[in-house]
């Protein structure tokens, strides 16, 4: 029943920046665990940044520098602020929700960004 929307995504020349954001709806609890995840044609799903519980946020070795998740201002909602994008950042940007009041984890439909001149 909760459903993840991602806005912000867009074309944006090499070492331009893009801010992502995305709300969950139909939940009443904290969800402690989001992250972002992408994907490009041709790869696998991988993680990008996330914010487990309390821990920190944590990123994939390949943003590290360049790309920064928060909390947003509102309840379960999430950010991912990227700059110096570069090409290969290209993909569709997902969010990703976990909580043990999940039956599972939950995915929005995507937004794409592409990073191209």
């Amino acid at each position: 029943q909760v459903q993840l929307v991602e806005s912000g995504g867009g074309l944006v020349q090499p070492g331009g920046s893009l801010r992502l954001s995305c709300a969950a709806s139909g939940s009443f609890v904290v969800i402690h665990n989001m992250a972002w995840y992408r994907q490009s044609p041709g790869n696998q799903r991988e993680m990008v940044a996330a914010i487990v519980g309390d821990n920190g946020p944590i990123y994939a070795d390949s943003v590290k520098g360049r790309f920064t998740i928060s909390r947003g201002t509102v309840l379960n909602t999430i950010t991912l602020q990227m700059n110096n994008l570069k090409p290969e950042d290209t993909a569709v940007y997902y969010c990703n929700a976990q909580s043990a009041h999940f039956s599972g984890p939950k995915w929005g439909q995507g937004t794409q960004v592409t990073v191209s001149s």
